[in-house]
Order: structure tokens, then C-alpha cells, then sequence
């Protein structure tokens, strides 16, 4: 007998990869300790297991998988084969669909006459910012940078100077944080630099003391001077998304939240595994937030869906647990929307510092 933690080990599934497949009865474990609960697997469900993985990183859904591994087990050779086939036939035809539609993206892209780029300017634009602003506003957003190559226009901060407002925003699209630090020294047009994620962090180091700090902007060169201290770089040559559109939420609840309780709740409370592959490719364990009719905030545990699941959001942990972090403060305000929108968390102090989660499908 394996314990789950062994099999989690060898098969390549997580634990809480392992409760969630038992609870949907796709693979039960051989026995369960009546009095503890834990989960034991036989030696045999091994194989079962890693078939799993597989399957699961091949996308197929839920239910095929079941019948899979069903047929797996009675030697169904025929029906594991048709199964096999037809996923694999779904698959080449959504990506056969996806090729046209692309092609027409690219199409469109490429016939645009003024494509929208960063604002820029030729001449240096100097400006003063206080060192705790901009500190807390880097840290603030710090967390949601990308780091997916593929993405290089995501892996870094935005800075965006507008008037005698820095905005601060960064996204890696399953998440986006902004945040904002006044300025003084800078009337003229809206200027626009995404500055990498290693100079971002090398400024952020010399925002010790309360003073304030100079930020450059010379083109694509950026600098922040600290008494004596300096640093500067350049900044790549992409454009950083529209985030002002990105940012408008239709209407929905806003829970005022105990941010040490909530942080407690999610780390010991029940977890889901995101079957469909939005969180860079990767399952992800997900925790599933409802809102109660007096406004208190709860994480939702294994089989708790009332309502149909209506008033439900599933969010990455991981990454809530980051923006909970960043909001620095032992409260917090949370915004939700329909289950398909993004989730909002403010600080009750500012609308002008906050971040969004992207939420994750479940599985029916």
C-alpha cells in the first residue's frame, strides 16, 4: 500500500490533485483509515495514476478520463482507443479552427495604419517622487510581473506619468496590480516606460528613507537618483497593454475583509485542481470564495455548492494569497462580479492602489 503522499510522489499528481480525483470518483483510493481518513492506494493504482497525469496534461475532460481509466482497468482495449482517438480528433480540429482565426487576427493586425504605441517623448522629463510612495506602490504591484519570455512586454512594471500622477502597473494577463505615487516637477504630456523587472527591483532597493527621489526618462533610458546612490537602465522597445480598459468591472458585491483571518482560511481550507489549462499551461490548486448574505467573505470547502455554485469565484490560491500580501493591510476590500469576471481587491484607504485575479473555470 502506498500512502498518498507516496503516491503523489511517483505518479506526478499533487495530494490535493489526489483528494480531488477521489472525491470525483476518478481514482478511490484501496482503502481509507476510518478513523484518521487518510488514503491509501494499492500498489496497482499506480499505473492508473500516472495514466491520469497524462490524460490530464493532454486536456481531456473529466468525463472521458473516467471512462479511460474504466476501461483501462477491465482491459477494454476497443474503448480506450476510441476514446484516445477522438480527444486526440478534437483537439486537431480545435487547433485546425484556431489556425483560421489567428490568421485573421494577424490580418487585421498587420492592415491597422497608426497602431497604438506607448507615449513617448523626445525630450528628458525629470520628476520628483517621494520614496515611501513609490516604494509601497513597487511593492504593491511588484508580484503581478510576468516572467514568460515568450511575453517579454509583460516582464516588467509600466511606469505611466500623467499630470503629477506615477502610475505603477503590472500584469502577466492571469492578474493585474496598479498602484499610483504623486510627483511634482512634471507638466507636461502623458509619458509612458516599462521598466524591467531587475531594474524595478534595484530601484525599489534605494527607497530607504522618506525623502524624495529624481526619476529620469530619456527615451528608452530610465533612472532614479537617491542622494548618491543610482539606478538606470534601458527599457525595452514594447508597447504595454491598454490597462485602463482592462480595469473596468461591471458592478457587482464589495466585502469588506479581515485580511489575517481570510489569509488563514485560504491557506487551510479545501482546494480544488483547475482541470482546463488556463494558468500558464499548468494545473493550479484553486480556492473557491463565496460571498454570504451578511457580506462575510468564506472559502468555499469540497462539495459546497449551494446555489448551482451561483455567487461562486475560483481564484489560484497561490496567486491570492499574493495580492492579499501586497494589499498591505489588515483590511481589505474584495470586489466580485459575475464568475466570470475578474476579482477586485482594494485597499479601503485608495481606490488608486489595487489588484485583479483572474478567475478559473470549473469544472462541471
Amino acid at each position: 500500500m502506498r500512502s498518498i503522499g507516496e503516491m503523489a510522489r511517483d505518479s506526478g499528481l499533487s495530494v490535493s490533485a489526489l483528494r480531488f480525483y477521489d472525491g470525483a470518483g476518478v481514482l478511490v483510493p484501496a482503502w481509507v483509515d476510518p478513523v484518521s481518513g487518510y488514503r491509501w492506494y494499492g500498489a496497482e493504482q499506480l499505473e492508473e495514476a500516472r495514466l491520469l497525469a497524462r490524460l490530464r496534461r493532454a486536456g481531456m475532460a473529466l468525463a472521458d478520463i473516467r471512462l479511460v481509466l474504466a476501461g483501462w482497468s477491465g482491459a477494454d482495449t476497443d474503448l480506450v482507443r476510441k476514446l484516445l482517438q477522438a480527444h486526440l480528433r478534437r483537439l486537431e480540429l480545435g487547433l485546425s479552427d484556431a489556425r483560421v482565426e489567428f490568421s485573421m487576427v494577424r490580418a487585421l493586425l498587420e492592415s491597422r495604419e497608426n497602431p497604438m504605441a506607448l507615449p513617448r517623448t523626445d525630450t528628458t522629463v525629470r520628476l520628483a517622487v517621494p520614496a515611501p510612495e513609490l516604494a509601497a506602490a513597487l511593492d504593491a504591484v511588484r508580484f503581478a510581473a510576468s516572467t514568460d519570455p515568450e511575453l517579454p512586454m509583460l516582464g516588467g512594471v509600466l511606469f505611466d506619468i500623467e499630470g503629477e500622477t506615477l502610475h505603477v502597473v503590472a500584469t502577466d494577463r492571469y492578474r493585474m496590480a496598479v498602484a499610483q505615487a504623486g510627483t511634482t516637477g512634471h507638466g507636461g504630456p502623458r509619458v509612458q516606460v516599462v521598466v524591467p523587472s531587475p531594474l524595478a527591483d534595484a530601484m525599489r532597493a534605494l527607497l530607504s528613507d522618506d525623502a524624495s527621489v529624481q526619476l529620469t526618462v530619456d527615451g528608452d533610458r530610465v533612472a532614479l537618483e537617491a542622494g548618491d546612490r543610482q539606478a538606470a537602465g534601458q527599457c525595452p522597445h514594447h508597447d504595454f497593454p491598454d490597462y485602463r480598459r482592462l480595469v473596468r468591472l461591471p458592478a457587482g458585491h464589495r466585502a469588506l475583509v479581515d485580511v489575517p483571518a481570510l489569509r488563514a482560511a485560504v491557506e487551510t481550507g479545501s482546494v480544488r485542481v483547475s482541470e482546463v489549462r488556463e494558468q500558464d499551461a499548468v494545473s493550479c490548486d484553486l480556492s473557491v470564495l463565496r460571498v454570504t448574505g451578511d457580506g462575510t467573505v468564506r472559502v468555499c470547502e469540497d462539495g459546497d455548492d449551494g446555489d448551482d455554485g451561483q455567487g461562486h469565484i475560483a481564484v489560484n490560491r497561490e496567486f491570492l494569497l499574493h495580492a492579499l500580501a501586497a494589499g498591505a493591510r489588515d483590511r481589505l476590500i474584495l470586489e466580485f462580479g459575475a464568475a466570470t469576471a475578474p476579482l477586485a481587491i482594494r485597499r479601503p484607504d485608495t481606490e488608486g492602489t489595487f489588484s485583479m485575479l483572474m478567475p478559473v473555470r470549473l469544472e462541471n
